[in-house]
């Protein structure tokens, strides 16, 4: 077995290595990677007995931020934020501005209760509770063997 050594001086580097040193910065630049990658929110899905829960991670939002809409059987959550920040001095004036938006569907099954649909935000999760419609709750009880 041989092992070879690379060398990691400038002076053999190849078309390749000057091409990615070339691009990497204007690519890994924060200002185009937070434009290219989409934003969207995790989610926790669960179901009990009585109820669905929807759980969405959205830290920095307000509650007035979110728009929760349920369109037949389509849950939508969408949610928008915008930040202007303005910077003013004597020799000049920048400013800032931040907009962040997403949204999420979800299909309903047929046992929900369109009626009891309920939401609160707080610590940064949205929670979304979706209860069932009574004929939908599974009744549990203890089956004897015999």
């Amino acid at each position: 077995m041989t092992l070879v050594k690379f060398s990691n001086s400038n002076k053999n580097r190849g078309v390749d290595n000057w091409v990615n040193d070339f691009f990497s910065p204007v690519f890994n630049d924060s200002f185009f990677s937070d434009r290219f990658i989409s934003r969207v929110p995790a989610v926790n899905v669960a179901e009990t007995n009585d109820a669905y829960h929807i759980e969405l991670a959205a830290p920095g939002l307000d509650k007035g931020d979110f728009k929760i809409n349920v369109d037949g059987d389509v849950l939508t959550i969408s949610g928008e934020k915008k930040v202007e920040n303005a910077e003013e001095n004597k020799k000049y004036s920048k400013r800032e501005y931040s907009y962040t938006s997403f949204t999420r569907s979800f299909t309903l099954p047929d046992s929900i209760d369109h009626n009891q649909i309920s939401a609160n935000y707080k610590d940064g999760v949205l929670r979304v509770d979706i209860a069932k419609k009574e004929e939908a709750k599974i009744a549990s009880r203890l089956i004897e063997v015999q």
